[in-house]
């Protein structure tokens, strides 16, 4: 696939900025919506490779937002740690596999994080296992973000599990992404996906994602985020069976 044709710049716009309407009406689904949707029309690591800068971006202003950084930084070092080695391991893997295979993984990771938001499953993660399980979390998290391109399994019910104050779940996830996206393109450098081919999509995906998460503000006032909320998962359930199951029909 030619990603600098008008054809494929128009799509990945398109599909950029509705991630980034749904991120601005309920803060969060971002690379979830953009991997799953790209993942219709080019293999996940391609997609991964365009998310790269639109996720930094907004996960870097995110990140420094909040006066907690220092702090979180000091208690989640184990879950960082554990997504660059997931990452690094991802990176062997990735290489080696099968597109349809990882098509397959997008859709269950898709499916399975749509219902743990639609169903609103809460873990209690136990203060004195926070390094360990944070380590492990991180470990797993990095493998699947490297294979699929979606990295919010384990980590964000990890991070919800912790209980965190409104404001330093939030700089948290800024945090936890960064490191995420960071290692992610690391992987993807290693494995031949991020190139120079991807400059200007990448920054065409930027420029939607600001588009869209204003739109997406506008938006969130003028709807019950809750309701948008339960259409997104649904909807994203629905784009992860899909995916799942095309490998087999």
């Amino acid at each position: 696939m030619h990603l600098t044709s008008v054809p494929v710049l128009l799509a990945i716009a398109a599909i950029f900025m509705l991630a980034g309407l749904v991120k601005g009406v309920i803060g969060m689904g971002l690379p979830t919506v953009a991997i799953g949707l790209l993942g219709l029309m080019m293999p996940p690591a391609q997609a991964a490779a365009l998310l790269i800068v639109p996720s930094l971006f907004s996960n870097l202003w995110q990140a420094a937002v909040g006066g907690h950084a220092r702090e979180l930084t000091s208690r989640l070092w184990p879950l960082f740690v554990g997504l660059c080695i997931g990452a690094a391991f991802g990176a062997v893997y990735l290489s080696h596999r099968a597109e349809g295979t990882a098509t397959m993984w997008l859709g269950i990771a898709l499916f399975v994080y749509a219902l743990l938001g639609l169903f609103k499953i809460d873990f209690k993660v136990p203060a004195r296992r926070e390094g360990p399980i944070g380590f492990v979390c991180g470990i797993f998290t990095g493998a699947i973000a490297v294979t699929t391109g979606v990295f919010a399994i384990p980590m964000v019910p990890y991070l919800q599990g912790l209980h965190l104050d409104r404001h330093r779940l939030v700089q948290a996830l800024g945090l936890a992404f960064t490191v995420s996206t960071v290692a992610l393109a690391a992987a993807l450098q290693h494995t031949g996906e991020f190139h120079a081919d991807i400059v200007w999509p990448s920054l065409a995906a930027l420029v939607a994602v600001l588009i869209g998460m204003r739109l997406g503000q506008w938006v969130r006032g003028r709807i019950r985020p809750e309701t948008f909320r339960l259409c997104f998962f649904i909807g994203l359930m629905l784009l992860g069976a899909h995916l799942a199951l095309r490998t087999w029909l």
